[in-house]
């Protein structure tokens, strides 16, 4: 649906969201980045950082970070 309705390229056509392997999340009360900087240091799996969507993408493919 977001990837149908968006004037973006940025929803994945194969998002790892479709298999419930993938959450986008915030955490009212604490920054955003610290939210990152904690998914980070776990090295389990995909991290994004979208400040100006005011979320962190986590999954559970391989490590990496965007």
């Amino acid at each position: 649906m977001l990837r149908s309705r968006s004037v973006s390229t940025g929803v994945a056509k194969n998002s790892m969201h479709l298999t419930g392997q993938a959450i986008d999340i915030r955490l009212p009360g604490s920054s955003l980045s610290d939210v990152r900087d904690a998914a980070l240091e776990l090295k389990r799996g995909g991290v994004g950082y979208y400040a100006s969507s005011d979320f962190v993408h986590l999954d559970t493919g391989r490590v990496r970070h965007w």
